[in-house]
């Protein structure tokens, strides 16, 4: 890609993401940044895109983020605010309760619950532990 012309300090690249299984399945990510950002960093940034849309569906379904019918700029943004809030109340409270139960169970289970909530192509959350979201 050519450089921005507005930028400085920073450049911009094309990112393809090919699929390990189906080489035909590719995603693409525009990408700006700093000139010495190295392709690691560009595919560790690319891959935390799925951590912050994972929060956000979560808020949708849990704390009522899509759920505001307002009809000003000031009660959007109060009503999301609190939703972002009450997802880290209940992401806190998880954590803790995961940690207490964890700590009780160490000796049986081979892992513990993490505080991060699981994607659908990773593993179930272990027995007992707290998660938000639907069952």
């Amino acid at each position: 890609m050519r450089k921005s012309q507005y930028s400085t300090g920073t450049d911009n690249w094309l990112l393809i993401r090919r699929n390990r299984k189906d080489h035909a399945d590719k995603a693409y990510y525009v990408t700006c940044g700093p000139m010495e950002t190295t392709l690691p960093d560009l595919v560790r940034m690319a891959g935390r895109r799925w951590a912050i849309k994972e929060c956000f569906e979560i808020a949708k379904q849990d704390c009522g983020l899509a759920d505001y019918e307002v009809l000003s700029w000031h009660g959007w943004y109060r009503h999301i605010t609190l939703s972002m809030l009450a997802l880290a109340f209940l992401a806190a409270m998880r954590r803790r309760l995961n940690a207490e139960r964890g700590a009780a169970a160490a000796r049986h289970l081979s892992r513990l619950p993490t505080a991060g909530r699981r994607s659908a192509t990773s593993s179930p959350p272990s027995r007992g532990s707290v998660h938000l979201g639907s069952p």
